[in-house]
């Protein structure tokens, strides 16, 4: 099978980037402004954020609704689209702790 025909692909290419579960996830039970959601991913950068954010409005995931001026508040919700996401997100996490138990700690590469 292509890559290009894989079934799963197109759910990877919107899912694909290191913060954007992370922000869907935050987002599924209310809005979240800019700042908040960096508190969801602390370790990330201001510009990765903004980036996969665009990305995730790109992909009908994420609308970003702008308050008066751009710098008096921004804030992003989940789509209804994006809402279809959750559950799956739910379950790649629900494998993703059963796999941790299973495979146990990471062995330093260094």
């Amino acid at each position: 099978m292509r890559l290009s025909e894989c079934p799963v692909r197109p759910a990877i290419d919107v899912i694909e980037g290191k913060w954007k579960p992370i922000l869907v996830n935050a987002l599924k039970l209310r809005p979240l402004r800019f700042g908040q959601l960096q508190r969801h991913a602390p370790e990330a950068t201001r510009k990765v954020l903004t980036e996969q954010l665009r990305e995730l409005e790109e992909d009908q995931i994420v609308f970003r609704r702008t308050f008066g001026h751009a710098w008096e508040g921004v804030e992003y919700e989940l789509t209804r689209y994006g809402r279809t996401l959750v559950p799956v997100l739910t379950l790649m996490a629900k494998w993703g702790k059963k796999h941790k138990k299973l495979m146990g700690p990471k062995k330093s590469l260094g």
